[in-house]
């Protein structure tokens, strides 16, 4: 036996039953997979043996120790980089505006067969709720804080759920007017674990009130379900000791949701949001560093300094124009002094004296560099890929053709309307579900049955959200594509005017009707359409 092989052995002698078990067992794996390498992906991504792969660190586990564990990295650095990164700033606000823009508004759309009333009687209701809602809506009185109304408070949730990943959504009933409800929004900061000081989410730990698990705040039961969220008082920098609240999930009578966690889960049994920016922090962040370098690249080269040696060092006599060409108002530029004889700083017209025999050689750095648009519009396509927002939307440079640019409208308005969709389902329809059984309660609105049962409430409660409409490059093409398709029957007018302008087809052709008896009546026009002229 070779001195390697028996030092080898001993070493192998020494190690704990466990580990001995340990390396078994990834000795067998390695046999395995070695046996299986030809086949399928084992030869392109799941490979082992590439050279492009063997430096790939794919370790995947849990979502609690993949997203939970990173989160308050992920937050702290997408805050970072909406504050400081033009790419990262656009890509957030594109959303804002296109997903809500000024506020989702509400249609109540009541099943009226369902409920065994008329469709007249359905349409005065909703008509009377649609208004009272929009008054409480318009008001500050549904924020907590009294800052916002309910349109703001959709942006403002849109934005933390952007920035943050997630935004959770509390409400009580202490607001003023005739309906109390009143919103506060929380960031995901202050849902933690109780106790935890340090912001570590990578372990779970025991409710004292219930023996359930929380996970990184989230209370859950032995099926997973959520059950409660524990939130503190207080971010980390503004109270030493803080204070844990426990909020459960649902009422124990009304089983209305206590809290609504707005977030978009890529896994099962993923509980916290990730931010929408996670997957090009890394990439943002280079490109704002290489942005920044050129910029101050381009301030560098545009400044004149002029360097002259002198026997004596002392500064020959330029009488007026020499002051002049340091500064207009004599001296140094403000900011610039120079304190010391050695020392040289760049400015506007500088003239700097150097030692005998020194010498200065002029580097042209050749700035603006001629690629930098070429570059940073290639990275912007491959952060909007990412992101779901065309380059053209994200750097808001429509310069290529009609087609191409509605095609890149079309795709990112499909992202954005799939955005809608779950945060009117996830925030606004909740809210305005809860807001619609204090109004029931109190008489504020006549809905008959409505505490029944589940389904009579939810008859009562259909609605769909309209928000701002996808523009048009070209209207005229597409008003007539529209009249097109609702002749063909393919298309309603309702679903046209949403889609042009997000407006109600029912409201069009009231104040059309409205306008058009105004006409006839100032003699602007005749019965059968025709325009009066004079």
């Amino acid at each position: 036996m070779t001195k390697k092989k028996k030092k080898g052995k001993a070493k192998a002698e020494k190690r704990s039953p466990e580990e001995r078990f340990a390396a078994a067992r990834a000795d067998a794996a390695e046999a395995a997979v070695s046996a299986i390498r030809a086949y399928g992906y084992s030869s392109g991504g799941a490979s082992r043996s590439k050279p492009s792969m063997k430096g790939w660190d794919y370790e995947s586990a849990s979502p609690q120790k993949d997203i939970d564990a990173n989160l308050e990295t992920l937050r702290k650095r997408s805050r970072s980089l909406y504050y400081n990164a033009p790419v990262a700033t656009s890509a957030v606000n594109r959303n804002l505006v296109h997903i809500v823009g000024s506020g989702l508004r509400v249609s109540p759309k009541i099943a009226w067969r369902q409920l065994g009333i008329t469709k007249e009687r359905a349409d005065e209701i909703a008509a009377d709720v649609k208004f009272k809602f929009g008054i409480w809506a318009s008001s500050k009185g549904c924020d907590v804080t009294g800052q916002n109304n309910f349109y703001e408070l959709q942006q403002l949730a849109i934005l933390t759920w952007l920035i943050g990943g997630e935004v959770f959504a509390l409400h009580a009933y202490d607001g003023a007017g005739p309906v109390g409800l009143c919103i506060r929004l929380v960031e995901g900061d202050l849902c933690c674990n109780p106790g935890d000081l340090s912001g570590f989410a990578g372990v779970d730990v025991t409710c004292a009130e219930t023996g359930n698990r929380i996970r990184n705040g989230i209370e859950i039961d032995a099926q997973g379900r959520v059950v409660a969220y524990h939130f503190v008082k207080g971010y980390r920098d503004q109270y030493q000791n803080r204070e844990w609240v426990r909020v459960p999930a649902r009422g124990e009578k009304t089983d209305n949701p206590n809290v609504l966690h707005v977030f978009n889960a890529i896994r099962p049994t993923q509980y916290r949001g990730v931010p929408y920016l996670a997957p090009v922090i890394e990439s943002i962040k280079q490109l704002t560093r290489y942005t920044e370098a050129e910029i101050m690249a381009a301030v560098i080269n545009g400044l004149f300094s002029v360097f002259i040696t002198s026997e004596d060092r002392q500064a020959p006599d330029f009488g007026d124009v020499g002051t002049s060409f340091f500064n207009p108002d004599g001296g140094y530029p403000e900011g610039e002094e120079v304190d010391s004889d050695d020392e040289i700083a760049l400015g506007n017209g500088n003239i700097g004296f150097l030692q005998p025999g020194e010498a200065v050689q002029v580097v042209d750095a050749k700035r603006p560099n001629t690629n930098f648009d070429g570059f940073t519009g290639a990275m912007a396509k491959h952060i909007g890929a990412a992101l779901n927002v065309p380059a053209e939307l994200l750097l808001m440079q429509f310069t290529a053709s009609y087609s191409a640019s509605r095609g890149a409208l079309l795709e990112a308005w499909n992202f954005f309307s799939l955005n809608r969709e779950w945060f009117a389902a996830d925030f606004c329809q909740p809210i305005y579900e809860l807001w619609l059984a204090e109004a029931v309660s109190k008489g504020i609105v006549d809905m008959p049955g409505f505490f029944a049962d589940d389904y009579r409430r939810a008859a009562w409660c259909g609605a769909t959200w309209t928000g701002p409409a996808p523009g048009q490059l070209n209207p005229t093409v597409e008003v007539n594509a529209a009249v097109a398709k609702m002749a063909a029957g393919l298309s309603t007018g309702e679903r046209e005017a949403l889609a042009m302008n997000g407006s109600d087809y029912a409201e069009n052709i009231e104040q059309l009707a409205t306008e058009k008896a105004l006409r006839i009546d100032q003699g602007m026009e005749s019965q059968d359409g025709n325009q009066n002229r004079s």
